[in-house]
């Protein structure tokens, strides 16, 4: 990302101020399949902005990493985990997604709320582990305006197809996808 992006990600995020605690919680297309999230594990929270959705996942019990661009949001997120109680569940740094996700563990959830980046996708089913969710929600051209960062009709179905789909849609120009990495029983375990 150049320097001119993040640039301008800090200014918006410096403009908004750090969130109150009522902003804690997932995207508003995962409330209703809250129950779907797990209360163990590891998370990673790409592009985490000001950490509301982290927060809500450390506060489920899980241990999360979140990456974003802007510096100003991973400190307004650090502030939000330290003041929410769950600052010692939370690792949050400054990451250019564009030069792909950094090295890391398997996650037990993968969750991106409006932020598309095609080129991640390989990288973040590979980093599910075995029965690993993938919650994403992106800005979407369906009711929506076209755009580069816009997920095109059908497009996050298709990009994650070889995970089993929970629940998904289209609409208002936002696109969401809920899935799962399941594994195949009869496949053998690698062993570490």
């Amino acid at each position: 990302m150049s320097a001119d992006d993040r640039a301008h990600w800090d200014e918006k995020y410096a403009e908004r101020g750090g969130p109150a605690p009522e902003a804690i919680g997932p995207a508003a297309v995962f409330a209703a399949h809250r129950d779907a999230f797990p209360t163990a594990g590891h998370a990673l929270d790409i592009a985490c902005g000001q950490g509301t959705g982290a927060v809500w996942l450390a506060r489920r019990g899980l241990q999360v990493r979140g990456l974003d661009v802007s510096p100003v949001a991973i400190e307004q997120a650090r502030s939000l985990a330290a003041r929410s109680g769950v600052g010692d569940r939370c690792h949050f740094e400054v990451a250019d997604l564009d030069h792909g996700l950094p090295g890391g563990p398997p996650a037990d959830v993968i969750y991106c709320a409006r932020f598309r980046d095609r080129r991640l996708d390989v990288a973040m089913i590979g980093r599910l582990a075995p029965n690993g969710l993938l919650a994403i929600a992106a800005l979407s051209q369906v009711g929506g305006s076209a755009g580069r960062f816009r997920a095109q009709p059908g497009e996050l179905r298709a990009a994650f197809a070889g995970l089993e789909i929970i629940a998904d849609g289209e609409g208002q120009g936002l696109a969401w996808l809920l899935a799962r990495r399941r594994v195949d029983p009869a496949a053998p375990m690698a062993r570490g």
